[in-house]
């Protein structure tokens, strides 16, 4: 069965959350950009992509907000299962949870990633 130490998902969780905060304050930030571009621009196009913009920011928040929270329940349900584990690992579907949260957060930061590229280059073509 796999087993993964629980140190070193202590510090997987943390780096994933350090990383999504990191991300939910940039959307924050390039969201007051956008209302930047909105206030300076009234062109049809501009603003069809300020909305397109406007509802991708609200929809990688929540998801971002999300993958928050399912890392946190998983990190608690990791910590009362450590209290009996032995030689500090677990198995079994905590083990499986974090595995595909890892994927998760591979996918949201490479969402993110794409997202604040593609506002650069719209907002670089905008201002």
């Amino acid at each position: 069965m796999n087993k993964i130490g629980i140190t070193h998902i202590s510090n997987e969780h943390s780096d994933w959350l350090r990383s999504l905060d990191f991300y939910k304050q940039e959307i924050a930030i390039l969201k007051g950009r956008l209302t930047e571009i909105a206030g300076k621009n009234s062109h049809v196009d501009v603003l069809k992509q300020v909305e397109h913009f406007e509802n991708q920011f609200k929809l990688q928040t929540d998801n971002t907000e999300r993958l928050m929270h399912d890392i946190k329940h998983n990190l608690k349900a990791i910590a009362k299962e450590a209290e009996t584990a032995k030689a500090g690992y677990i198995d079994g579907i905590l083990a499986e949870q974090h595995n595909a949260l890892g994927q998760k957060y591979e996918t949201e930061e490479k969402i993110i990633n794409e997202l604040r590229h593609s506002f650069n280059e719209f907002a670089a073509q905008s201002m």
